[in-house]
């Protein structure tokens, strides 16, 4: 009888590439790694939410990673990946070049981020680690959220996840995160 992997607590970060540079998000926020879906562009929204989706029944905003961090937009490829994360009770789909791997940190804390002058709060950067020689730059999800915050404000998003003690105890809480975690593909 072959034995079941248990899943390594160590490995806490779900790695990303956003062109040349490596990123992170912590797997307790990753609901699933999903296959692009079909947008509805909003008027008025921030630069780097390129719409919303129909992702399983919620309507969730859509942030182009490359956009948020100042590159050129481009054609979505086969290794093109939306990591669908908690943002302050509110799912949202993250556009990515490719998604990497889950690792850890090997019980290292996370560095503090470089000082680069104006706008380091904007960047959403919790902190650095290495990972395979190369830095990794670890999202602060909750930074996300203020993208999102002019829908909210127009009504146009609502809370994907019930607040923590909502649900009656019979109610099945959320479901656990899927993960997709293997190395990209080469084109």
């Amino acid at each position: 009888m072959a034995q079941r992997q248990r899943h390594d607590p160590s490995k806490n970060l779900v790695g990303f590439i956003v062109g040349e540079v490596q990123y992170a998000v912590s797997i307790h926020r990753v609901r699933e790694i999903a296959n692009p879906l079909t947008l509805v562009a909003l008027p008025k929204a921030p630069r780097a939410v390129t719409g919303v989706a129909d992702y399983r029944g919620e309507v969730v905003p859509v942030i182009d990673m490359r956009v948020r961090f100042g590159l050129e937009a481009v054609e979505l490829t086969r290794r093109t990946k939306w990591i669908i994360v908690d943002v302050d009770h509110r799912f949202v789909a993250l556009v990515v070049d490719a998604v990497t791997e889950v690792f850890g940190t090997g019980g290292q804390d996370l560095r503090p981020v470089p000082a680069l002058g104006g706008g380091d709060d904007v960047r959403g950067i919790a902190g650095v680690t290495n990972h395979a020689d190369t830095l990794t730059f670890v999202l602060d999800t909750r930074k996300l959220g203020e993208l999102t915050e002019p829908l909210v404000a127009a009504g146009a998003l609502k809370s994907s996840i019930p607040p923590a003690g909502s649900l009656p105890p019979s109610s099945s809480s959320i479901v656990p995160p899927v993960l997709i975690a293997r190395k990209p593909v080469q084109t």
